[in-house]
């Protein structure tokens, strides 16, 4: 009698993971709602990974270090079976991940890497240097169109949040392309601001780098012109966009600097379109998330999830396996076919 009805509640366990009544849940560490990039991720995730077959549990820190700890601690304590997490601060999850690695909860970087800790198992992003290298390629590109007879070329150059890990491999990349320009003479720095620890923006705010561009403006352009600007971000070029078109850039006899951004977000988009941002790099996060989940989908099935690099992203305590995908530059030239044409807005929402 005790063997039928282990083999009856056997077959029950069976039915309901059959039924997904216990499927697996993913919690998901998201940054901010303040950029569409974020809802964008958020959104393709839950998607993905509820087309796969699991639950899941979405939260958003709104750039709040603290209400972030609290929501990945929360988690743990429901007891989530992964955590994928983009974090505002990548130095700041050590202890939280240690609770997670006691309980036996695999954790996933999202595009963010998360540093200074053993605990945590793969990290899925972009080609993050690439991403510098295609911005700074974009810049020049431009410099060459619009100011073909002028050298140097005056340029700003900005980057990302210092407390982000990425930002530090988007300005290398760029300045792999620019620094042999400025050692030729080609490209001038005339505020002389140069290197993360100067040239950062903290939470990728776009207000604080339209102030900076406004400092830059009044204390190195009342006799000469700007030519370019190394954004990291859109959301940063717009701001740095408002301080030019504030001082007259756009008009006249002025034209409007070369500014490159990152993440194709609409707004962003319509700009290239009347000619005031150059260009974006896209990342489509809907590639990032199908990565992200099949990671999750092998680990918990007991396989190896795909990585493709090995060497690059040392978070100060190990190597963490990554998968980089191929970051894609958009001008006017190609919009059309790489947001539109894929699926990723319609024609209505750039137009």
């Amino acid at each position: 009698m005790a063997l039928k009805s282990t083999a009856i509640a056997l077959a029950i366990g069976v039915s309901w993971l059959a039924t997904g009544a216990m499927a697996e849940t993913i919690g998901i560490s998201m940054p901010t709602k303040s950029s569409a990039r974020w809802i964008d991720d958020g959104n393709n995730m839950v998607k993905q990974f509820q087309d796969a077959g699991y639950d899941t549990d979405l939260q958003y820190a709104e750039d709040d270090i603290p209400n972030q700890l609290a929501q990945v601690e929360n988690m743990i304590t429901k007891g989530v079976d992964v955590l994928v997490i983009a974090a505002i601060d990548g130095t700041t999850l050590s202890n939280a991940l240690a609770n997670a690695a006691a309980s036996d909860i695999k954790v996933i970087a999202y595009d963010r890497l998360i540093r200074d800790t053993p605990d945590v198992d793969y990290y899925a992003t972009f080609d993050n240097f690439k991403v510098g290298v295609e911005q700074a390629n974009s810049l020049v590109k431009g410099l060459e169109e619009r100011f073909p007879d002028q050298q140097p070329w005056n340029v700003e150059l900005f980057g990302g949040s210092p407390d982000d890990n990425n930002a530090y491999f988007f300005y290398d990349g760029a300045m792999s392309v620019l620094q042999p320009l400025i050692d030729e003479g080609k490209i001038a720095i005339p505020s002389g601001q140069t290197g993360m620890d100067t040239v950062g923006t903290l939470r990728w705010d776009g207000a604080v780098a339209q102030s900076r561009m406004d400092n830059l403006l009044s204390a190195n352009y009342t006799n000469q012109q700007v030519h370019g600007v190394l954004s990291p971000y859109d959301g940063l070029s717009i701001g740095i966009l408002s301080s030019l078109k504030g001082v007259g850039y756009g008009s006249g006899d002025m034209k409007m600097p070369i500014v490159t951004g990152q993440d194709a977000e609409v707004q962003s988009v319509k700009s290239i379109l009347a000619d005031e941002q150059y260009s974006t790099v896209f990342k489509d996060t809907r590639e990032l998330a199908r990565v992200t989940v099949g990671m999750v989908d092998a680990m918990l099935k007991g396989g190896e999830p795909e990585i493709n690099d090995t060497e690059t992203y040392d978070n100060g305590v190990k190597v963490v396996p990554s998968y980089l995908l191929e970051p894609v530059p958009v001008d006017k030239s190609n919009w059309q076919q790489v947001l539109v044409d894929s699926g990723y807005y319609s024609a209505d929402q750039i137009q």
